[in-house]
């Protein structure tokens, strides 16, 4: 039982100080950050140029008659 218990605690001690697989979950967070504020500022682009093409075409038409 005393020997399980050690390779248990060396199993955890290693896993602990492990840091291999930190960098990858650390850019793929700053990937998902990056997709998201790409994802709010096009929604925001897109209306301004909904507006913009509206606005043009509310002139046009006003002049066309």
């Amino acid at each position: 039982m005393n020997n399980w218990l050690t390779n248990a605690k060396e199993i955890l001690t290693a896993l602990h100080c492990e840091e291999s697989g930190q960098d990858l979950i650390e850019y793929a967070l700053i990937a998902a950050l990056i997709a998201l504020a790409a994802t709010v500022g096009m929604g925001v682009v897109a209306k301004a140029i909904n507006d913009a093409f509206s606005s043009i075409g509310t002139k046009l038409t006003n002049y066309a008659s």
